[in-house]
């Protein structure tokens, strides 16, 4: 038995894992670099083969998780897709909004071979996803395998996904959240009997304030929200559009009820408005908090309005002070409804930019970040700089678990062995080193590309 990492470069991106039980081949999501284009976005899926897995297990429905998964289907036709209902739902929304992405980049970039992949093809690649509930085993192959999705918090339907096979367990936590967030439930993971662990280290290189409580951190948010419409400002919140921006819009609503905030217009722009219909229609199936709640229909304190458009193309979503706009994407790539807005709102000192995620620093929302008060910001190559004088703060909320956190939950799981994946090098170093002065008898192991790594 082994494990093998199937991303092109040692890097988060295009997330994909092969697990090879003697014989039962099961690849575990099959996501698409954000940061590049055509094959250099692609895991390495060639080796496989075609038609030659037992089963694709998909995490959840973030694209650096699923991007890809239409051209492995491609190669693997017969192939069953297992997935909680919820991210079948969420998925079909993102992979068709790929295409458009794709179609759009192919105008704009010149890439002659997109989009990768057609509508058409996600439409048929649905009909091989065969859905499953949370702590309910499944058989993969016909040699003995079985496989159990538990909750691992993250974002909607994500899942952590256990193999039981004749010669050991194998846990693969996903992207992992143990604290519950605005809708999404803290992770449920086992508490034991388990062999090997693949563990997330997305946080490894940034350690948590002690003092920090989720709580606090949305009073601190409220009090800078209420100061920049206190001065005729406006809020810009970059999110993604599936999980962040469904969270910080039941936050705002949780801030307005407690008296934390005024009522105040929120503009939601982009994808997001989808996948909160999603998220509405899911409400009383899906495992999540506030169940029956819907978000676009059931904040009464909050306002909608998606991006305007004229004709086919999407006009500019107009400035106006005194409200929020909670615009995707959370990186503020360019050409997003973020990126565009941002050009008439970096330079009002009354307004503040509010980061409530992770942004590489090769982003736009990285640029900013890293960017002095005064001084101008590129965000589009094709653009002339910004100059930077709203006001920059940024927030905790993310949607993984801290590096404490997890290395707590590998303490009390006491496995024999630890993969460590889904982080930049300091990250995986930080929790390589940790981990083994922890545990001395527990190999720990940082998974590289190509690399086979065996399980029993």
């Amino acid at each position: 038995m082994f494990f093998q990492s199937l991303l092109p470069r040692p890097e988060i991106g295009a997330n994909s894992f092969l697990f090879d039980f003697d014989g039962t081949r099961v690849v575990v999501d099959s996501g698409m670099h954000p940061k590049h284009f055509g094959d250099d976005a692609l895991p390495l899926h060639e080796p496989l083969g075609f038609d030659a897995l037992d089963g694709i297990v998909l995490t959840h429905a973030h694209l650096d998780h699923l991007g890809s998964l239409p051209l492995l289907q491609r190669r693997h036709p017969r192939t069953p897709v297992f997935m909680t209902e919820a991210t079948a739902h969420l998925s079909d929304i993102m992979l068709h909004n790929s295409v458009n992405v794709m179609t759009s980049q192919r105008e704009e970039l010149g890439l002659v071979n997109y989009p990768l992949f057609t509508h058409d093809e996600v439409n048929e690649a649905t009909q091989q996803w065969s859905l499953r509930g949370m702590k309910r085993g499944f058989e993969i192959g016909d040699r003995g395998v079985r496989a159990t999705f538990f909750d691992a918090g993250h974002v909607l339907g994500a899942v952590a996904v256990q193999f039981d096979t004749p010669r050991g367990t194998i846990l693969h936590s996903g992207d992992v959240h143990f604290e519950e967030q605005s809708i999404a439930t803290g992770a449920d993971l086992p508490r034991s009997g388990v062999d090997t662990l693949v563990l997330e280290a997305t946080r490894g290189d940034s350690p948590r304030d002690p003092s920090y409580t989720r709580a606090g951190e949305a009073r601190r948010l409220a009090g800078v929200i209420r100061e920049t419409l206190k001065r005729g400002g406006s809020v810009l919140i970059p999110v993604f559009a599936l999980g962040k921006s469904q969270e910080i819009l039941v936050l705002l609503h949780q801030l307005v009820q407690s008296g934390e905030l005024p009522s105040t217009p929120v503009f939601l722009g982009g994808l997001s408005t989808k996948v909160c219909a999603a998220y509405d229609e899911l409400t009383h199936r899906a495992t999540r908090l506030h169940r029956g709640l819907e978000l676009l229909r059931e904040l009464p304190d909050l306002q909608f309005s998606a991006r305007p458009k004229r004709g086919k193309a999407r006009a500019r979503l107009p400035y106006r002070p005194g409200a929020i706009f909670a615009l995707s994407s959370g990186m503020m790539s360019e050409n997003t409804v973020s990126n565009e807005f941002a050009f008439q709102f970096l330079d009002n000192p009354a307004n503040t930019l509010c980061f409530v995620g992770y942004a590489d620093p090769e982003s736009p929302a990285g640029r900013i970040r890293n960017t002095p008060h005064g001084y101008p910001v590129r965000l589009n190559e094709n653009r002339e700089a910004v100059d930077l004088r709203c006001g920059v703060e940024s927030f905790d909320f993310s949607g993984h678990s801290d590096r404490e956190r997890l290395r707590e939950y590998a303490r009390e799981l006491q496995p024999r062995r630890i993969i460590l994946v889904h982080g930049d090098p300091p990250a995986l170093e930080w929790f390589q080193r940790t981990l083994s002065a922890d545990r001395p008898g527990c190999e720990v192991i940082i998974s590289q590309p190509h690399m086979p790594i065996p399980l029993g």
